[in-house]
């Protein structure tokens, strides 16, 4: 048998059939046995269930059974191949399936980056299955019905913007084919320019270029990443940006809505989605509370960006600990 990615320990990994795909989900039980409850683990843009690797450890050593799902479209899950198959209704889908699947009622949910919307809406819709969110990186981003948001980006930043650009299917894949895997991550994950330009080939800069990896990050995990996205390639991971405006529309009864479940909120201070124009004043003055009623803490992580489970990985795993512990 393969040794687990990242020396994990204790892992089950099961295949379930659900909502109509099959879900890949690693299931770790350390010697607390899971009595303290279940954790379920919600990955951003381009991971997968490992980078949760310092977290899964750490909590299901104190008595935590934690459940790591490659998302529709991610790693051993299937991938539909219409870009319509991945809205939020679809995502959150799936997250209610396999806990029915698992019996279990209600869990703990960390989520971060896409993960951390996809948690947003599924404390908006089946707020019963949720004891208690820490979210990270994306901060709750109520509907505007006035606006659709590809719009909105488009007014900000123009047509270059990535999201944007992300939006023609297979145009965007193309672009990452004609590059080295490895590079792709090792620029993804290292960067603290996240602005416009994102993803544009300016951004991305000279192909051969060196990349040094800092030491929070290892050549295992980027080489890892590397090799399951050479099989399974890029477009699920992004046809979940080409349901922005098809959420917007099948949101609509959703309007207004708020999310009552106790909430933490982690952010880099260097993350391009804590510094977007006007986030920290919604997250610091009032917003945020107003439209997130169950929000209890907000922690900015300093010296870290996008990516702070794995950044600062001991003192999120501490702030997530913390918190859930307290139900």
């Amino acid at each position: 048998m393969a040794a687990e990615p990242m020396g994990l320990e204790g892992v089950t990994h099961r295949t379930l059939d659900v909502n109509g795909i099959k879900i890949h989900v690693a299931d770790v039980v350390g010697a607390g046995d899971g009595s303290a409850g279940t954790v379920l683990f919600l990955y951003g843009f381009l991971e997968l269930w490992w980078s949760w690797h310092h977290q899964l450890r750490f909590l299901s050593a104190r008595g935590f059974r934690c459940l790591a799902p490659d998302l529709r479209g991610y790693g051993d899950s299937s991938a539909p191949p219409s870009p319509s198959s991945y809205t939020a209704l679809h995502l959150a889908g799936d997250v209610v399936a396999l806990l029915d699947a698992l019996s279990l009622p209600r869990v703990f949910v960390v989520g971060q980056g896409w993960g951390a919307l996809l948690a947003w809406h599924l404390c908006t819709f089946r707020p019963d299955r949720v004891r208690a969110l820490v979210n990270m990186s994306v901060a709750f981003m109520p509907r505007n019905p006035a606006v659709r948001p590809l719009e909105a980006f488009r007014r900000l930043y123009g047509d270059g913007y990535y999201l944007l650009r992300l939006q023609e299917p297979g145009a965007m894949e193309a672009e990452f084919a004609r590059m080295d895997t490895r590079f792709i991550f090792r620029r993804l994950l290292t960067t603290r320019d996240t602005g416009a330009i994102s993803l544009s080939p300016e951004w991305w800069g000279p192909p051969d270029q060196e990349i040094p990896l800092p030491p929070w990050l290892s050549e295992e995990y980027v080489n890892g990443l590397a090799s399951k996205f050479d099989e399974t390639g890029f477009a699920g991971a992004m046809n979940f940006y080409r349901c922005l405006d098809l959420n917007w529309e099948l949101m609509a009864p959703w309007t207004g809505a708020k999310v009552t479940v106790p909430t933490k909120y982690i952010a880099g201070e260097d993350a391009m989605s804590y510094n977007y124009t006007g986030v920290q004043e919604y997250i610091h003055k009032g917003g945020f509370k107003a439209d997130v009623p169950g929000l209890d803490e907000v922690a900015v992580v300093a010296g870290a960006a996008h990516y702070v489970h794995l950044e600062k990985a001991e003192e999120v795993t501490e702030h997530i600990y913390d918190f859930i512990k307290k139900f």
